[in-house]
């Protein structure tokens, strides 16, 4: 399954906004208990910090989703 491209503004993205951004999650309240419970892989690795920050080159998977962070310029 190819990953849907997210791309992103700045340099980096935390994990919770680019849930948010991806529409997978409503709210950051979702976002928090999804990345807590370790229901969410950043580069292959589950990873709780929803501070976590991604940059491009990165992949995100959460519910069979996986999402391939992109630079937006």
């Amino acid at each position: 399954m190819t990953p849907t491209e997210i791309p992103i503004a700045g340099e980096s993205i935390r994990l919770g906004q680019l849930l948010k951004f991806a529409s997978v999650v409503e709210d950051g309240a979702d976002a928090r208990a999804v990345v807590e419970a370790g229901e969410v892989e950043v580069n292959g690795e589950v990873d709780v910090r929803r501070g976590r920050q991604v940059r491009p080159g990165d992949t995100v998977t959460y519910a069979g989703e996986t999402f391939a962070v992109i630079s937006e310029s």
